[in-house]
């Protein structure tokens, strides 16, 4: 399948319409909050209040997850003391397929699931994977769709400004 009739097959699953053109949750705005549930029950935005939050979604489909998370538990590591958390929430219909994911790439960090696609809806998602950098009072301070190795530099960048208190 191609990776546009891909996109557009998961639009079509999560709700989002097609085109896929346009923007995500927009930058400088509210983190819109969520609920999902994760290994130790529900999991709401507003319990990362003070920490940064990298919020990523994924799906067990996703090639690129599979570089991701690796570089996502290494920041999770590296910055947690300095109040980083990432938060990875999973988009997959089937429990089995996400389980089987995470057996051959353990996360490092806080995973949750969405199973029926309202928290992506909630932050507009177009690809996967996509994060959203969220700072420590909320407020939406940086959007990146999919992820490749050349994207690790850039985006610990945002982190380490973020965890700095600088846009």
């Amino acid at each position: 399948m191609s990776s546009a009739r891909g996109l557009r097959a998961l639009a079509l699953v999560l709700g989002l319409g097609v085109p896929l053109a346009g923007g995500a949750v927009e930058v400088g705005a509210a983190a819109p909050d969520f609920e999902v549930t994760g290994p130790q029950g529900l999991v709401k935005l507003r319990q990362f209040e003070g920490k940064l939050l990298y919020l990523d979604f994924w799906a067990s489909w996703c090639g690129p997850c599979r570089q991701s998370f690796p570089w996502m538990g290494e920041m999770q590591a590296k910055y947690a003391a300095q109040g980083l958390q990432v938060l990875a929430i999973n988009l997959d219909a089937k429990a089995p397929d996400a389980q089987k994911f995470l057996a051959a790439v353990p996360a490092g960090f806080a995973v949750a699931y969405d199973p029926i696609g309202a928290s992506p809806r909630m932050y507009q998602i177009k690809a996967m994977p996509s994060s959203v950098l969220i700072d420590r009072k909320g407020k939406v301070i940086a959007v990146h769709r999919g992820f490749e190795p050349a994207d690790r530099a850039r985006l610990e960048e945002q982190i380490q400004a973020a965890l700095k208190g600088k846009p």
